[in-house]
């Protein structure tokens, strides 16, 4: 038997919408899970000793914090300029996207008894509205609940059916690492293989009454968007000078983009095909949110 805690239309107020460190939308999955992690924590503080391991979310409502002006060509980004100097006046800055949203989390719930599922229902209400998630302010929150899932129960699909009403109207966001694989296989380069599946071709046709007709397609079909999903080691484990915790060892790293999907949960055959969890390669130097279906 496994279990759920479900965080139902959590909305959040200016949330950090760098997706990847190339393009902005929707939170990386480094956000989703680091949030999870930090709810772990308080909640052991708490007393309340359970492992929160992976996370689900369904997007329902997105708005990213841009403007676009009369005669503009491109979209601008809506700057808050604060904090102001001392003397009151505006300091150079760096752009920062945000966006207002509004999600719904399932978050696999580990070491769960019937005592520890009373106390975590009471504890999570002011936890999660204490939290920031990817950076934003929790507005308001649906409702919270628990919910059971049997893996070994024959009829799969009666058991993940409720679950997925639940994430609905919304969209699921899973991995699609597997076609950059698929055109690195190919000879391409990995960011091409990336920037391939996301141009839009333009192409036209002339019919025989001289009409031109216009056709825009993508290399594959899907909702395909960039995502940052975790770091690699670009340097040697070592002290570093001035770091934040003296009794763990520091490396640099840079960001892992890959591909992901929005699709509608009715989609989802399995339930892993929508939880992420991390995943560390030490022999890689890699620390990944990974999906399930690429696991």
């Amino acid at each position: 038997m496994r279990h759920f805690l479900l965080i139902s239309h959590l909305k959040l107020h200016n949330a950090n919408a760098m997706s990847s460190p190339y393009t902005i939308g929707f939170p990386a999955m480094t956000a989703w899970l680091g949030a999870v992690h930090a709810l772990q924590r308080k909640l052991q503080t708490k007393t309340c000793d359970v492992a929160l391991t992976k996370v689900a979310t369904s997007c329902h409502e997105f708005h990213l914090q841009t403007y676009k002006g009369q005669g503009d060509f491109v979209h601008s980004i809506i700057g808050t300029a604060n904090p102001l100097d001392k003397d009151g006046s505006r300091p150079a800055f760096i752009e920062e996207a945000r966006c207002h949203l509004e999600v719904s989390l399932l978050i696999e719930v580990e070491n769960l008894n019937i005592k520890k599922r009373e106390q975590l229902l009471e504890l999570i209400p002011d936890l999660v509205c204490s939290m920031k998630f990817a950076s934003g302010d929790v507005l308001a929150v649906k409702d919270y609940q628990i919910i059971d899932f049997d893996d070994e129960y024959e009829n799969q699909d009666k058991e993940l059916r409720p679950i997925l009403n639940k994430l609905m109207l919304g969209h699921v966001i899973i991995e699609r690492r597997d076609l950059v694989i698929e055109s690195m296989n190919q000879g391409k380069d990995a960011l091409d293989a990336v920037l391939d599946y996301l141009k839009v071709t333009h192409s036209s046709t002339i019919d025989e009454n001289d009409k031109v007709t216009w056709v825009s397609k993508r290399k594959a079909q899907g909702w395909l968007v960039p995502i940052a999903v975790g770091f690699q080691g670009i340097s040697e484990l070592e002290q570093a000078k001035n770091q934040r915790d003296a009794n763990t060892p520091h490396r640099f790293a840079e960001s892992i983009l890959t591909l992901g999907e929005f699709v509608m949960p009715y989609r989802i055959e399995h339930i892993d095909q929508l939880l992420w969890k991390y995943h560390v390669d030490l022999e890689n130097n890699l620390y990944l949110c990974q999906n399930q279906t690429t696991t």
